[in-house]
């Protein structure tokens, strides 16, 4: 069966078609669309797959392990900087091992689309000691879920696929298995000894795990999506170039040779390292190229592990250091016939710059201008922003935040500058950040009666990211009572231009009062508002 999907859709499907029983995730671009199919798919719907909202990439997590420990597969999705959040139980389940399959899906985002940086996931899974699977296309992704559950139960061990958002948000034919995998039974076979995570178990489990590396870069070794691609006998001794690809890098190689590649090919689709294929590429080759997108994850393993001198890539210029690569920078580190004499630039000259921009008709538009209205009266007031739609408070015309660093961080960011001395500090949050990570920072600052005011603008949605649920709606009045916030310090207004004089007039007021209090504007976002009338129309 063959369907037209996205590389995001084809990782959904293929989970589906390998016997998944959850998903687990919190949205965040470019993984969102996943859990997103999963969600809508008829398939998962009669089999009853997990398929809702976590509040955070830690629950998620952890709700998944607990998943596989019952002996189910469970898959779980986040952006990359995501995976930071959930490091502490990713890091701790190659200890713990698995019942269940365990799939984690993280997408990197090069050059930034929509993130904070541009980390590689794939040293976590070196880090963690996890093996890790990156597909170069669509049909890859699709086979790999099916491939990479299995290998984790064998393994014992989750498994780190790594996409970025290209292969995420690109779309691609993909030949689909006629019927899908039935789910795991639910079986006891986990062992306590082993999830018990006690300093004895903890060793035992670390040895075991450090024992399993030659076996998992064996399998890496052997593995089909690792290929060695030689072309006919060279000229002398040895070729000129030799070329490492990885992900989605691999195809652009081939792009560049569209009547096949002329140097030694080695296409990297599976971790650890397969250091034997490495080594017969360097052995027939006088340079290497390494083509990976996202940081330099091979081409330090390669320089360190051979200590060759001959290995090129982003390190020795040859391919930007930073951002997204493209077909036109890969022909020119090749040479090859079809490079640009100047990759495109992102700027173009002929477009006029559109930055982004409050929607109109956004709730966070008059929270910020009451905010503005109220901290014109004071000297130096600092405003400690948060990640959502409305970080582009930091924009003009408001120009109203001066922190956006990560989810949750305004609370404490703006605790730790009332007890530097700093005031007014004002905290301002959305209301899927603020059950994300926010709360624990509000309980710290209520903990030590802080002098902050925290605003959690609710738009009763996860706005950013297309409009999934948020973990807290209709509850934040109750955890901000229940984590200590004062009764008669903690608001509930309606953010519109009519009810400014009431906005500001508690703005000041818990400016002025030298405490925690907590303000909650809230007004449905406009788009999702625009969707449901157009569906009950």
């Amino acid at each position: 069966m063959k369907k037209l999907l996205l590389g995001d859709e084809a990782i959904a499907q293929g989970a589906i078609d390998a016997g998944l029983s959850g998903v687990y995730a919190y949205p965040g671009t470019p993984s969102t669309e996943i859990t997103e199919y999963i969600q809508g798919n008829a398939t998962a719907r009669e089999r009853g797959l997990h398929s809702r909202w976590c509040t955070n990439e830690k629950t998620a997590m952890e709700a998944a392990l607990g998943m596989s420990y019952m002996g189910k597969r469970a898959l779980v999705c986040m952006k990359h900087v995501g995976l930071n959040v959930c490091a502490d139980p990713f890091v701790n389940s190659a200890i713990t091992g698995v019942n269940g399959g365990v799939v984690v899906l993280v997408a990197d985002d090069p050059s930034m689309h929509s993130s904070q940086d541009e980390q590689d996931s794939r040293f976590y899974g070196k880090f963690a000691m996890i093996p890790t699977f990156e597909p170069s296309n669509q049909q890859e992704a699709y086979d790999m879920m099916a491939v990479a559950f299995e290998y984790s139960e064998q393994q014992c061990l989750p498994v780190l696929m790594r996409v970025t958002t290209r292969m995420a948000h690109s779309r691609s034919v993909v030949e689909c298995a006629d019927s899908s995998r039935q789910q795991n039974p639910l079986n006891y076979n986990s062992v306590a000894a082993n999830w018990v995570l006690l300093p004895a178990n903890a060793r035992r489990r670390n040895d075991k795990v450090t024992a399993q590396q030659a076996q998992l870069e064996a399998d890496a070794a052997a593995s089909p999506y690792n290929k060695f691609i030689s072309p006919a006998s060279p000229v002398g001794e040895k070729y000129p170039l030799g070329i490492i690809a990885s992900g989605i890098a691999f195809n652009y190689v081939n792009e560049c040779f569209p009547e096949g590649c002329p140097f030694p090919l080695l296409k990297i689709s599976q971790y650890p390292l397969p250091k034997t294929l490495v080594r017969q590429l360097l052995d027939s080759c006088e340079r290497v190229i390494v083509i990976e997108e996202g940081q330099p994850f091979i081409e330090e393993q390669v320089r360190g592990v051979f200590e060759s001198q001959n290995i090129l890539g982003r390190l020795t210029g040859e391919l930007p250091r930073t951002g997204e690569l493209t077909p036109d920078c890969v022909a020119a580190a090749l040479k090859a016939d079809s490079a640009q004499e100047a990759a495109p630039s992102f700027n173009s000259q002929l477009v006029v710059p559109r930055p982004p921009a409050l929607c109109q008709g956004c709730g966070h538009r008059d929270v910020y201008t009451a905010l503005n209205e109220v901290l014109k009266e004071y000297d130096n007031p600092r405003v400690f922003g948060d990640i959502g739609c409305y970080t582009l408070g930091f924009l003009p015309p408001y120009k109203a935040i001066h922190s956006c660093v990560d989810m949750g961080a305004s609370i404490t960011m703006a605790k730790g500058a009332s007890d530097a001395g700093q005031w007014p500090a004002v905290a301002i949050i959305g209301d899927s950040t603020f059950t994300h990570s926010g709360m624990t920072g509000l309980l710290d600052a209520i903990n030590e009666n802080a002098d902050i005011t925290v605003i959690i603008s609710d738009n009763l949605t996860t706005a950013m990211t297309g409009g999934q649920d948020s973990a807290g709606t209709n509850k934040f009045e109750a955890i901000c009572r229940g984590l200590g916030v004062p009764e008669e310090h903690l608001h509930v207004v309606v953010p519109l231009p009519k009810n400014m004089p009431e906005i500001t007039r508690i703005i000041r007021e818990e400016i002025n009062y030298h405490g925690v209090s907590v303000i909650i504007p809230r007004r449905e976002c406009i788009q999702t508002f625009k969707r449901k009338a157009k569906v009950k129309k």
